[in-house]
């Protein structure tokens, strides 16, 4: 994603630390942060790559939970700020779907 918004002529910084939650990407000029989120980490609803573990299982639903509600907190405050937010997903990122979620992304910068 990064190599191809760059050769698209997007500039951006990674993990701003003077925004919540760290962003992957910043582009200041267009007023936007990509956050992408790995499935299992951050909770993807009906993704077959978000399966809680079967040992453990309380720890990491507890876990995942906490990285949500952090995740809503983030967005939240980001958008109070003013920022445009995008959430991508591992699993958009994945070959057979790569292409529109990367189309999706430019889409909502020419906006």
């Amino acid at each position: 994603m990064r190599k191809f918004l760059f050769s698209q002529g997007y500039r951006f910084r990674l993990h701003d630390r003077k925004l919540p939650g760290k962003p992957d990407l910043v582009l200041r000029r267009f007023k936007t942060v990509i956050l992408v989120n790995g499935c299992f980490w951050h909770g993807h609803i009906n993704c077959k790559d978000a399966k809680s573990p079967k040992s453990n299982s309380e720890f990491w639903i507890a876990k995942i939970k906490t990285n949500q509600l952090r995740d809503t907190d983030n967005f939240k405050k980001l958008t109070k700020l003013g920022w445009t937010v995008l959430v991508i997903w591992e699993c958009e990122l994945r070959k057979d779907s790569v292409e529109s979620t990367l189309n999706y992304i430019v889409d909502k910068l020419v906006e």
